[in-house]
């Protein structure tokens, strides 16, 4: 099971707000057409001797608005919106003609068509809508007006209505491109605000990881000095010991190298990649040193035994020690054993333990920051999170699996150029 996780999803934000949007103006059609119905059951007259024809209209768009109105609450878009915004002006013209012409009461709905139109299809779009809808009324004026009604002011209303709508398009336009600076303005603050957070965020992980890493060498350095300052070691061990002490102090160097590069670079806890030629052997050994296993613990395999690869060697120790670490501190007085093997330019490495393993669900949650599980509860539970955030800037794969016989295996695939 791969622990690296990529979390991926649909921008519902935008459908959201879409779908709230066609919610909110199929709810006023369809207050609008009820509005009308109402009127005519009040004041028959307002049809203009057109009432059959006028009712027949309000069931029309009674049944298109509830329509609407049923696919909104669905969030499924009946219409394409440009469509929507052509059947609501003709529908408004339509009635205007039929209810009156140039003194119609359906006069008042113009400016919401033209409102909606300017929202849905930007400036200029809502301008040209704006402008065919005046027109459309002018034409119902001239057509559905009563014979009483001077052509003079037939026209001059439909001018009227023309430039009103007109003027509100513009208007609305000049507030929405107002709203989405306000927006963008507050979008690209809280982006700020976000990677400042991030960056500190990251600076801090920086400091942990780099107190976390030392731990272990100052620990290792302090008990040989102490052995070398008492004479405990000679000969072999001593050469061995001495060799240790460079060792560790080469990797004290790199850590803080790291430590400066986190405080010139962009925060990364990982520091910079310093790419050399690592053998397998060497690191194998290395590894078991810096993890204070035990000579009597250790199993350690490398295929072939010659390898070399082309890598980070503090990057590569920090990771593997990590997982020693974790295998020699439960696996109890057992062996841990230590497999590197790499191959057409692909480094696995296998960790194995005979610990309690780990519960099952829990494999991805050890590597979370700030997790320690079991006896380790309420230590720092950094190294794990370490190995993770390493595994990933490596574009490795880290698997935790459950050993055949009881204990775990920490399984690392690495793509490494040969040295």
């Amino acid at each position: 099971m791969h622990l690296r996780q990529e979390l991926a999803g649909p921008a519902v934000g935008e459908r959201d707000r879409a779908v709230d949007e066609q919610w909110t103006t199929s709810v006023l059609r369809l207050l609008v057409v009820l509005a009308v119905g109402l009127a005519l059951a009040i004041g028959p007259q307002l049809a203009r001797g057109m009432l059959p024809a006028a009712w027949a209209l309000v069931a029309t768009t009674s049944c298109y608005a509830v329509a609407q109105v049923a696919a909104a609450r669905r969030g499924r878009v009946l219409l394409p919106p440009w469509l929507v915004t052509v059947v609501d002006g003709a529908l408004v013209v339509v009635g205007c003609a039929w209810t009156g012409g140039a003194e119609s009461v359906l006069v008042a709905a113009l400016p919401l068509v033209a409102i909606a139109a300017a929202l849905r299809g930007g400036a200029v779009a809502g301008r040209l809508g704006a402008l065919a809808l005046g027109a459309g009324f002018t034409a119902a004026a001239v057509l559905g007006s009563d014979a009483t009604v001077p052509l003079g002011h037939r026209l001059l209303a439909g001018a009227w209505w023309s430039g009103f709508l007109v003027t509100f398009a513009v208007l609305v336009g000049v507030l929405v491109r107002m709203f989405e600076r306000q927006v963008r303005t507050a979008e690209e603050e809280r982006a700020l605000r976000a990677r400042l957070v991030a960056t500190q965020r990251a600076r801090i992980d920086g400091v942990r990881v780099v107190l976390h890493e030392f731990r272990t060498p100052v620990a290792s350095l302090s008990a040989l000095a102490g052995d070398l300052a008492a004479g405990r070691l000679d000969g072999p061990a001593h050469d061995r010991a001495v060799a240790l002490l460079a060792d560790h102090a080469t990797h004290l160097g790199d850590m803080l190298d790291g430590l400066a590069d986190l405080a010139v670079a962009d925060g990364s806890p990982l520091g910079r990649v310093r790419e050399r030629a690592v053998v397998l052997a060497e690191l194998a050994d290395a590894v078991l040193d810096a993890a204070g296993v035990a000579p009597a613990r250790r199993l350690a395999t490398v295929e072939p035994p010659g390898a070399a690869v082309r890598a980070d060697p503090q990057r590569l120790r920090r990771l593997l020690t990590n997982l020693v670490e974790n295998a020699a501190r439960h696996g109890g007085d057992a062996p841990v054993e230590l497999a590197l093997a790499w191959s057409d330019g692909l480094l696995t490495a296998e960790v194995r333990d005979r610990g309690p393993g780990l519960p099952a669900g829990q494999e991805g949650l050890v590597t979370a920051k700030g997790v320690a599980l079991g006896e380790r509860r309420g230590t720092a539970g950094l190294g794990l999170w370490i190995v993770e955030a390493l595994v990933a800037a490596m574009d490795g794969e880290l698997a935790l699996l459950p050993r055949d016989g009881g204990g775990l295996v920490a399984r690392l695939a690495l793509p490494l150029p040969p040295a």
